[in-house]
């Protein structure tokens, strides 16, 4: 529901210290919160279980969305302000006037997210991904090609910040994040306690083809760095070292575009053998 609603003149208007900072995701992460902007990530947003803290928005898109702040459960603060005004934060092209801030939710553990598991599922686990438009294009990849949950490492970049739940389209809505403190032990939990196939995507030598990886059992599939890969302690976890087979003199993907691809051999493996 609407709490308030303030129209806004300036961006030193109380209420308004989140949409000034929003170029320190970090900070914003430190207070547990996350910034949504764009027109369909909002939407997906408003759709979803995640908490909505306040909104920042035009006139028109107060219309547009009344309904769908009205029907939520939790008391949301509304900021209207003009196009110009919201333009001015971050540049307009990227949340076309409508920008919101959500709470991020309480921690999932590794055990509870498998305990779930009632058919074969992939897992994805991000080993050192320091890129939040990686990160985020990976998990609209994963939302696309039915991924059940998301493990992140310690040092990998948090799928929450901003750019992050750009690139991901709100899909970051739909998937469970679970944080690791360590990878290479949970990876480890999954291969001996839930007996799940672990594979590390790393186009290096020894690697074996993707063709050769059985996907369509309970699987997790490991993107690591976007220079060095996958890190040696967390190999040492996995069943398979798995490369895509490309034209010769070319070593590797992008990360994301990798991630469609390995994804999607999950994803057909597993529709092959429902059939």
């Amino acid at each position: 529901m609407i709490q308030n609603s303030t129209t806004v003149t300036s961006l030193e208007s109380p209420g308004l210290s989140l949409y000034r900072t929003l170029r320190r995701s970090v900070e914003h992460r430190r207070e547990g919160v996350f910034i949504v902007e764009g027109n369909k990530v909002v939407e997906r947003f408003l759709d979803s279980s995640f908490k909505v803290k306040s909104i920042l928005l035009s006139e028109s898109w107060l219309e547009t969305y009344r309904e769908n702040l009205t029907k939520r459960p939790e008391a949301i603060n509304v900021f209207v302000a003009s196009e110009k005004l919201i333009a001015s934060i971050v540049g307009f092209r990227y949340h076309q006037g409508i920008i919101a801030v959500g709470t991020v939710p309480a921690p999932i553990s590794l055990e509870t997210v498998c305990e779930k598991l009632k058919k074969p599922v992939t897992f994805v686990a991000f080993d050192e991904l320091t890129s939040a438009e990686n990160c985020g294009t990976l998990i609209r990849n994963c939302a696309a090609c039915g991924v059940s949950a998301i493990i992140s490492g310690p040092t990998s970049s948090d799928p929450f910040l901003r750019r992050a739940v750009r690139n991901s389209m709100g899909t970051i809505f739909d998937i469970p994040v679970v944080y690791s403190n360590n990878l290479s032990e949970s990876v480890e939990i999954l291969r001996k306690r839930y007996g799940f196939t672990t594979i590390a995507a790393h186009p290096r030598l020894n690697s074996i083809s993707m063709h050769e990886v059985d996907f369509s059992c309970n699987c997790c599939i490991v993107f690591g760095h976007e220079d060095s890969g996958v890190s040696e302690a967390v190999l040492q976890q996995c069943d398979h070292a798995a490369t895509i087979p490309m034209t010769e003199g070319v070593d590797s993907f992008n990360v994301a575009c990798a991630g469609a691809i390995m994804l999607y051999e999950a994803f057909r493996q597993k529709q092959q053998k429902k059939r």
